[in-house]
């Protein structure tokens, strides 16, 4: 379990690091411009990039060395939930849907938002996990990563989700074979099923405590987020500011607090399923 703690720490202060140098460096001052409109601060807050990368910093800071001293975990929880809850609150907006299409439920720049959930069970994981039971703490972390893969999953039918994905596939060497067999809508649709699938899989593989299920479908699942780590490196201008510490770069980093969560569910569950023998 310790083991596990420390991976989460890890991947969560890269990640953190990572965006908040993103937005301390003016990279996608369109998210905070956006974000700074919707709680009506955007006259108000001057320098909001820099100060909404300091959290992110301090945030990533406190995770990595919170053990040893109970005020940076206090101060790592708080600003975790700061990071978390105030994106999140402003998917209440109509700027995050996307009006041609319809609205709610299909989500336009809300993609990344809905990513900030996933920080939430880590949090509980880290400092408060004493309080649940091993269970709760799978649960939690299963609803963050189903729902992006279903809500995500259910873009892909779209196409311009299709197209805005198509860079991405065509320079990924995991990838751009499907563009050999399928046009560019059947690739989008064929992720989107198995992202779907693969989702409800993991939570009945979970809910039976079915080994073979719950294995399958965890690893198929966890393929989806180390696939867009790979990204980073594949992407056209890969590794450059322009990728890592933009909208694109941040989307996929966020990725990495998935991974975290798959790393909480595989440990409990396994644990779980050993102690039910």
């Amino acid at each position: 379990m310790q083991s596990t703690e420390r991976v989460i720490k890890v991947l969560v202060g890269i990640s953190t690091t990572l965006l908040g140098l993103s937005f301390f460096f003016g990279a996608n001052t369109k998210a905070v411009s956006t974000l700074l409109e919707f709680y009506q601060l955007h006259t108000i807050i001057i320098g909001a990039e820099k100060i909404i990368g300091a959290v992110f910093v301090l945030f990533a800071v406190t995770v990595c060395f919170s053990k040893r001293h109970h005020a940076m975990q206090t101060i790592a929880v708080i600003s975790g939930l700061f990071i978390a809850i105030i994106p999140l609150l402003s998917l209440l907006s109509a700027s995050r849907w996307i009006a041609a299409e319809g609205g709610f439920p299909v989500i336009g720049s809300g993609q990344g938002i809905i990513k900030y959930a996933a920080l939430i069970p880590l949090l509980l994981f880290l400092f408060y996990k004493q309080h649940f039971s091993n269970r709760q703490l799978i649960w939690l972390n299963v609803a963050p990563v189903v729902m992006v893969l279903v809500w995500i999953g259910g873009m892909k039918f779209l196409r311009l989700e299709a197209e805005a994905i198509a860079p991405l596939i065509s320079s990924s060497p995991f990838m751009s074979w499907l563009y050999d067999l399928f046009d560019i809508m059947t690739t989008s649709y064929l992720i989107g099923v198995y992202d779907i699938v693969f989702a409800f899989a993991l939570m009945v593989g979970i809910y039976l405590s079915n080994r073979i299920l719950f294995f399958t479908a965890f690893a198929a699942c966890f393929a989806v987020f180390i696939t867009t780590q790979t990204f980073l490196f594949s992407m056209p201008n890969a590794l450059s500011a322009d990728t890592v510490l933009t909208g694109v770069g941040q989307f996929v980093i966020k990725d990495l607090w998935f991974i975290a969560n798959m790393l909480v569910i595989y440990s409990l569950t396994k644990s779980e399923m050993k102690n039910s023998r």
